[in-house]
């Protein structure tokens, strides 16, 4: 697939992910404190920078957040598949963190130790923890349009971008399902919502709103994580051309009475048959959540015939679809081993069962769910990996360059190149999403409030000049 270039369209997004990483040690005689393992992997960022909390030359943002996860933000991407190529880069640079973990706990602890990085979303003692989506989204959309519209896609996507967990209650689908109690609102933690409102779009308030998706699980599968993106994408240009026609979207039709319930209900369910209640009246007999997700690929597929310009690449959008048509009829059949190959939730059922056969009991069972997950110890992903058994739509390259490298097309270009330059300097600097400040005798602040200008006001060049020529040595 080629990269998409972005537009100046109607349909043009800025997508990005949240993901917040688990962690555990293991090879000591007790119990190790997470948050000592955390302090020991960003050692060498509080060593350089004084600091958990840091952007990164390639745009993105790395810190410790509550209860002692890692979380890596993206850099703002124009595209699901430069998205990926970034956190990919994340996965990487949490690994790269670990490994100084190991090296300095062992010598510490006199023994040698393995520091354990979780990509998932719940640990052993029942604790959840996110993955978050985020698209910029036109502001002339209303909330209720997402509850009415988007949630019941995001209820059922499951079915093909679920995780999976071996659970209390067996096999499900997703690991976050359980851990959700509304569909839309600005709680997080006190009731986590599927979607939330917190009012913080990093841009233009008057044009943007910046939404905020935490229903989704992290996946391990590059191509699971840029499909649940790029299908996104399509499902929130439908809502948008609707609302911006002044007319009601006809996904609304398809909202659900209790989309709580639902959620749980489609993770126990692999098949997709499960009927799920809807909110009108017309339609008393519900839908199963295969039907719902049959329903939003055609609505997909007949804006993406009739639309030349849909705000990322072409190919994107046709692939997307290729692989969602591919997924449906595999489940439609009972066919799941069939997307073993790029489905996590599958992926790791295949393994599960393997181990069955072999009549591992659910110790092992529960271990190999969690190695799946492991990004730093874990053998039975890379394993998957090294037989070409996981498809991805990104090669080492890639990932190796945006660990270092901004997408080129975005704001994210102008802090990364910030970043670079100040780092490599004698004065003070900071920064976040929107704003850049060089301290010193000459304090400089530039605003950036454009997510999508990769080029920067005149300001930002000045300051640009200016780092560049106090860094060169003077004849």
């Amino acid at each position: 697939m080629a990269d998409g270039q972005g537009t100046d369209s109607d349909f043009r997004r800025i997508f990005g992910i949240e993901t917040e990483y688990g962690l555990s040690l293991t090879g000591t005689s007790g119990p190790y404190a997470a948050g000592r393992v955390a302090m020991a992997m960003f050692r060498p960022l509080i060593e350089k920078h004084g600091s958990t909390n840091i952007y990164l030359p390639n745009g993105a943002r790395l810190y410790l957040d509550v209860g002692s996860h890692p979380e890596y933000a993206t850099a703002e991407a124009r595209d699901p598949l430069t998205a990926l190529t970034q956190v990919l880069a994340g996965e990487r640079i949490m690994t790269d963190l670990a490994e100084h973990a190991v090296r300095y706990l062992s010598e510490n602890l006199g023994r040698p130790v393995e520091v354990h990085v979780f990509a998932n979303n719940v640990d052993a003692q029942g604790h959840a923890f996110g993955c978050h989506e985020n698209y910029l989204l036109d502001r002339r959309v209303p909330l209720d349009m997402i509850g009415a519209c988007l949630v019941p896609f995001l209820v059922t996507r499951q079915l093909i971008t679920g995780a999976g967990r071996l659970s209390p209650d067996g096999f499900q689908l997703s690991q976050r399902a359980d851990f959700l109690d509304e569909a839309v609102s600005s709680a997080t933690t006190r009731a986590r919502p599927m979607v939330n409102t917190r009012d913080e779009p990093l841009a233009d308030p008057e044009r943007w709103r910046r939404l905020h998706v935490i229903v989704g699980d992290t996946n391990r599968s590059p191509l699971a994580t840029w499909f649940k993106m790029a299908s996104t994408h399509l499902v929130l240009n439908l809502v948008e051309q609707a609302c911006r026609q002044g007319r009601r979207p006809d996904l609304a039709d398809w909202a659900l009475a209790d989309p709580g319930a639902a959620v749980r209900a489609v993770s126990r369910d692999r098949t997709g048959r499960v009927n799920l209640e809807l909110e009108a009246s017309t339609k008393t007999s519900g839908i199963s959540a295969l039907g719902l997700q049959e329903a939003y690929w055609s609505a997909c597929k007949a804006l993406v015939d009739q639309q030349e310009d849909i705000g990322i690449d072409r190919s994107q959008a046709l692939h997307a679809l290729q692989i969602w048509r591919i997924a449906l009829d595999a489940l439609d059949a009972g066919r799941w081993q069939d997307l073993a190959d790029w489905v996590d939730w599958a992926a790791k059922l295949r393994l599960l069962q393997g181990l069955s056969r072999r009549g591992a009991g659910r110790d092992l069972a529960q271990a190999l769910d969690l190695d799946y997950h492991d990004l730093s110890a874990g053998r039975s992903y890379p394993g998957l990996v090294g037989h070409g058994l996981m498809r991805s739509p990104v090669d080492d390259s890639e990932v190796e360059r945006a660990m270092d490298q901004s997408p080129k097309d975005t704001r994210a270009r102008l802090r990364g190149d910030f970043v670079r330059a100040a780092d490599g300097g004698t004065r003070t600097w900071s920064c976040d999403w929107s704003h850049l400040v060089l301290g010193g005798s000459r304090r400089v602040e530039v605003d950036l409030p454009d997510p999508f200008d990769h080029l920067g006001p005149s300001r930002y060049r000045s300051l640009m000049d200016f780092l560049k020529s106090a860094s060169e040595p003077r004849a």
